[in-house]
């Protein structure tokens, strides 16, 4: 008998770490829309990290110190039905001020009333807490460009995998690198959040799996920020209540993209809709470290199957949500190309945001006025072997250890760049450009896909979502060409005599 599909759709995104310039235009984006209006001045929903790098809070990534998310039989590793009382009242795994910041603002009058003189006056930074001066240690987006610094890039807590060579590679001056790692709510599948909370205030959204914090119902207890792994849930202290990334739904249900995707500058967001069987949510998340990026991609179900489809409308799926995800580019980049892969998957929350990993650099390491080695994906792009971020840093990163999957990921993105520069330059030879292609197992034409969507993309073919996903306000008018009328339905211009 074959088991009946639960079919459900989620609003999933990537990022393309590649594209990523570590701006911080999502951040301030992301700040300015919703956190300073809800009053939470301190909280970042959205903030990008330095790798190697300590993040935001600090050595979030530690979770034998946190405990966040669930073992592998599915237990939570924060709490139990016997301790989850007890802790409510004092959690140690709690993170505290010094984990994420002590906000300051500055003695802007020490500029202003500064009398003159040949010295340039400075602006004393003060605790807005205590309201005395303080030395800034950490904070947001704080250890930018840092990588290789003693008090953040080797306290990564994702360094400990690597042996004492690649460390030291890593390290040196003239090899130093790092990337850029942008962090918002995963809206997991499995969400460790919405299990940890006592009062039920934490849901996900059955139409489109977003994750959100219910504020009347919420009491305050701060269960869901030890839960989540990823510390994306903030607390926050004006108002007494747990608040977290919305992912925008307001703009969403507009047919809007969210504020941090629409702000970006590198163009690396894309977001698009997944269908996936929840019937077989605790198979996969209980799956071995080493199968887990692979067991959460058969998760997802084909949206042009014809079982699927009929699935999916028998659970309520909208056709215009159906429609969404044959058309949705994250489909593309986690099912059909397998690049994009989850953070962190040994959590075990299933998370819907998915990350290309980055391929650095762009140029290979000249070797006696040689670029590269004798390799197939050597040459003017060096090898993957000699490449300044390790393989199992990222495999630590995104894999949960398991090099094969991001090695194959990083292929099929040299090998796009072989295949383009056999068609653009007089270098490559179509014959090599053929045989990296068929190495990564691509073809010419889905290399010619990944660099539409990657380089060439449009806003609509980045952001591929139904313009309503909860509600017609105005019935039969697209939310988006009905913004400036009044909402009771179809306006009229004025006319004279009317």
């Amino acid at each position: 008998m074959v088991k009946k599909m639960d079919v459900r759709a989620q609003v999933s995104m990537v990022f393309h770490l590649d594209k990523c310039i570590g701006c911080h235009t999502c951040s301030v984006a992301c700040k300015n829309l919703w956190t300073d209006r809800a009053g939470a001045e301190y909280m970042w929903w959205n903030n990008v990290e330095t790798k190697p790098g300590t993040g935001f809070p600090t050595r979030w990534e530690d979770q034998d110190m946190w405990r966040g998310g669930w073992d592998e039989t599915l237990a939570l590793r924060a709490q139990g039905r016997a301790t989850a009382l007890l802790k409510l009242f004092y959690n140690p795994r709690q993170p505290g001020l010094d984990d994420y910041y002590e906000p300051w603002t500055y003695r802007y009058n020490d500029l202003f009333d500064a009398p003159a003189g040949d010295d340039q006056p400075t602006a004393v930074p003060v605790s807005q807490i205590t309201g005395k001066p303080i030395d800034i240690e950490s904070g947001p987006n704080w250890d930018d460009d840092l990588s290789g610094s003693p008090l953040y890039a080797e306290n990564d807590p994702n360094l400990e995998s690597l042996s004492a060579d690649e460390r030291h590679a890593l390290f040196e001056i003239e090899r130093l690198t790092m990337m850029y790692l942008p962090r918002v709510c995963n809206h997991c599948v499995n969400p460790a959040c919405v299990a940890s909370c006592p009062s039920g205030a934490l849901y996900k959204r059955g139409e489109d799996g977003i994750v959100l914090v219910n504020q009347e119902a919420c009491r305050g207890w701060r269960s869901c920020v030890v839960g989540c792994p990823y510390k994306k849930v903030y607390f926050n202290w004006k108002s007494g209540k747990s608040e977290k990334c919305i992912l925008c739904y307001p703009r969403l249900e507009a047919g809007q993209p969210p504020a941090c995707f629409h702000a970006c500058v590198g163009r690396i967001r894309y977001m698009g809709v997944l269908l996936y069987d929840a019937g077989r949510i605790e198979e996969v998340a209980k799956a071995p470290l080493e199968k887990l990026v692979e067991t959460q991609r058969s998760l997802l179900l084909d949206p042009f199957d014809p079982r699927v489809i009929a699935a999916a409308e028998a659970n309520g799926v909208s056709a215009q949500m159906i429609a969404s995800a044959q058309q949705s580019p994250v489909w593309k980049f986690v099912a059909q190309w397998k690049l994009a892969l989850p953070l962190h998957p040994e959590y075990r929350t299933l998370p819907m945001l998915f990350y290309v990993p980055p391929l650095l650099p762009v140029m290979g390491r000249a070797i006696e006025g040689v670029y590269g080695r004798a390799s197939k994906t050597g040459g003017m792009f060096g090898a993957l072997e000699e490449a300044r971020i390790p393989i199992r840093y990222l495999a630590g990163l995104f894999s949960a250890g398991n090099t094969d999957v991001v090695q194959s990921s990083l292929l099929k993105l040299m090998a796009v760049r072989w295949h383009r520069r056999s068609l653009d330059m007089a270098d490559v030879d179509d014959a090599t450009a053929q045989s990296v292609l068929a190495e990564a197992g691509l073809t010419a034409q889905q290399a010619d896909a990944i660099y539409r969507l990657t380089a060439l993309a449009t806003l609509d073919e980045r952001f591929v979502l139904p313009p309503l996903q909860r509600e017609r306000a105005i019935a039969g008018e697209h939310a988006e060409e009905t913004r400036q009328t009044c909402g009771f339905g179809r306006t009229e211009s004025p006319r004279r005599g009317a």
